[in-house]
């Protein structure tokens, strides 16, 4: 880990860091987990803008992750380390003993050469994959399922990791990154450890033309629009937005405005909220 920076011969470098890349092995993928990524620049099957600010970027491939971890009782041999397009953390290569390869999320301290493997009686090691039911009160753990089998759906980005802080019938209590306290079943999978790439969140762009490049388009203010274009916009000069808070160009507020159904049926599963 570690976080490179520019000498500011231009304004593009005065404020440009990149990772230093220092855990990656390799640059070359396996063909075998790649897959092409069809772009749709946020339109939906109708053709119309359903996200905006999204189009253009470099050219990337899809890698093939194992979120399941259901390849029980087989050790792997981690063979690289690689950098993932699609995603913020690092990626590990695993060669399997029957000969299969498969990609994961690569956990901090995982190096070249590691075992890891999944099942119901495996050690509390870093990389390990085991339900809830056979991991000890108080450890990090990453790529929580919600359902079992369904696949890691919880803490997967740079830098993560839940606590496991009880066990309580068929269920199991996490604090997740958030701060969010939340029930899961214990016979849901887990891996142990904390996902790598601690330094993404210390990465300054530095200039838009790196945004750019990660296919992201710029976002336009609303209060230099029309009227007809957001409730934000006219007025003659630099006017304020007109109301007592902002609001997105659909006129619900943009700042603490709840989105989540209250109605859901897994509310119930969260014991504490963020609030």
């Amino acid at each position: 880990m570690g976080i490179k920076r520019f000498k500011p011969i231009t304004p593009g470098t005065r404020f440009k860091t990149v990772s230093s890349f220092s855990e990656v092995t390799t640059e070359t993928p396996e063909k075998s987990l790649l897959k092409s990524i069809n772009r749709k620049g946020g339109r939906n099957s109708y053709g119309r803008i359903t996200v905006r600010h999204i189009g253009g970027g470099n050219r990337r491939k899809l890698r093939i992750i194992d979120f399941k971890r259901d390849k029980d009782n087989v050790p792997a041999k981690v063979a690289t380390i690689e950098y993932d397009p699609n995603r913020t953390s690092y990626i590990a290569l695993l060669h399997y003993a029957d000969g299969e390869k498969r990609y994961i999320l690569a956990p901090l301290g995982l190096q070249v050469g590691d075992v890891v493997i999944s099942g119901t009686d495996c050690d509390i090691k870093t990389g390990n994959a085991l339900p809830l039911a056979s991991i000890p009160v108080g450890t990090l753990v990453h790529n929580i399922e919600m359902q079992p089998g369904c696949g890691g759906k919880m803490v997967k980005t740079a830098g993560a990791a839940a606590q496991l802080m009880a066990k309580e019938g068929k269920y199991a209590t996490l604090r997740l990154p958030s701060g969010e306290m939340r029930m899961i079943l214990l016979t849901c999978k887990a891996t142990i450890g904390q996902v790598g790439n601690l330094d993404h969140e210390l990465v300054s762009l530095g200039k838009a033309g790196r945004k750019r490049h990660m296919g992201i388009k710029p976002t336009v203010r609303g209060v230099v629009m029309n009227p007809c274009d957001h409730p934000h916009g006219g007025g003659e000069g630099k006017s304020p937005i007109g109301r007592p808070g902002p609001v997105t160009p659909w006129g619900k507020p943009a700042l603490g405005y709840k989105t989540r159904n209250k109605h859901k049926n897994s509310n119930k599963f969260i014991v504490k909220r963020i609030n």
